[in-house]
């Protein structure tokens, strides 16, 4: 079996010794928070995408950079992948942005995006097969709003298609209150008396004058938040997939309700065999976000920095613990990088050596484990850990 496909490129120098190095050849399975993940065929990852209104900082940021390294292990293993990411251009917060900014929703998002891209570019993190934008997917959501309706799984009222959540917020074994109060934090109204329960939420809403709206079969309107994921996963990738990734926030209410909903549509279950929730970065003792106001930027770190070294930062440390971003972080990383360059000088490190570092990264992603290898054995191991984590 070799490794395939233009994105594999990445591993061309020393693809044959990282086939030789990883355990168990094409049996090699990824492990996720302890559970293996053999994969048979393609493996499909979802990666919940940006909400174009604002430039983007490194919470954001960290998110796809751990999309990327799974892709590169599973590449470095020989396993085929098809990533998807969406971008979600249909969105109330979006919409006032562009507002403010006395822009067309849909053009501001393009701009929006552009700068993310460029930020995404130069983090070396590669592009998804598919990048799927919710505007396009306006009839597929209404599709799913038909389908949830017929199978009893929603209501339609007041110009609303409601799907029922009540067993989506028990399943997530979270109190009822923080149940509530973080589906108020993501834009839900838990006290709509339109809906039959708290935990119901929007597949299709009424659109207001002024706000974006499209035809549909219960009047003018526009797509729920949870509904566009679920409606753009399903086209794109089919009723389940291999690993769903998003920040630690998204755990519930979105990527629980995403799943929910293809499921009652599909009959497939789990959506996903696994989940990659990316732990939160935190500055200032709170989580980095827009609403906060306690945002790095990106493209602000790169002015100083260099991307390995902002790469190096989100990736030296277990993918699901939230962690505090502290500027001087930095320069320790700076000190890493150059121990790791050294190492990749010297010879050795195959052998043994690089299937550690494979095994290492197969473990949960567990990048010190594979750094502390690669720099303690040098040589091959060094330089197949640098290309898999898109340093070098």
């Amino acid at each position: 079996m070799t490794l395939r496909g233009a994105a594999d490129t990445t591993f061309a120098e020393g693809a044959g010794l990282a086939w030789r190095a990883c355990p168990g050849g094409h049996d090699a399975a990824l492990r996720l928070s302890g559970a293996r993940l053999p994969v048979v065929g393609t493996a499909r990852l979802y990666t919940c995408g940006i909400t174009p209104y604002d430039v983007t900082h490194l919470g954001h940021a960290a998110t796809f950079i751990w999309s990327d390294l799974l892709t590169s292990v599973w590449r470095l293993c020989g396993v085929d992948t098809v990533g998807c990411r969406n971008v979600t251009d249909v969105d109330d917060v979006l919409t006032r942005a562009a507002g403010a900014h006395g822009s067309d929703f849909a053009q501001f998002a393009l701009q929006q995006e552009y700068a993310f891209d460029k930020d995404m570019t130069a983090l070396r993190v590669r592009r998804p097969a598919y990048e799927p934008r919710a505007r396009h997917y306006i009839r597929t959501v209404q599709q799913l709003a038909e389908a949830l309706l017929a199978a009893g799984h929603a209501y339609l009222r007041n110009g609303f298609v409601f799907f029922r959540g009540a067993h989506v917020a028990q399943a997530s074994g979270l109190p009822r209150e923080e149940a509530l109060a973080r589906s108020a934090e993501f834009g839900d109204d838990p006290h709509d008396r339109d809906r039959d329960d708290p935990f119901d939420v929007a597949v299709w809403r009424p659109s207001a004058p002024g706000e974006p709206a499209w035809p549909s079969p219960w009047g003018p309107g526009r797509p729920g938040w949870h509904a566009e994921c679920a409606a753009m996963a399903l086209s794109v990738l089919g009723p389940s997939v291999d690993v769903l990734a998003g920040g630690e926030d998204l755990a519930f209410p979105h990527h629980a309700y995403q799943a929910a909903m293809v499921e009652a549509v599909t009959s497939v279950a789990p959506f996903a065999r696994a989940r990659l929730h990316v732990g939160a970065v935190h500055q200032g003792g709170a989580k980095m976000a827009k609403s906060t106001g306690n945002l790095t930027l990106v493209a602000d770190l790169l002015h100083d920095h260099s991307p390995a070294a902002v790469r190096l930062l989100v990736l030296d440390r277990p993918w699901h613990t939230p962690w505090e971003y502290r500027p001087g972080d930095l320069d320790r990383v700076a000190s890493r990088l150059e121990t790791l360059y050294a190492a990749a000088g010297r010879p050795g490190g195959a052998g043994h050596a690089a299937a550690g570092v494979v095994e290492a990264l197969l473990d949960d992603l567990d990048v010190p484990r594979a750094i502390g290898i690669a720099v303690a054995d040098g040589g091959e191991a060094a330089r197949l850990l640098l290309r898999v984590l898109a340093l070098a």
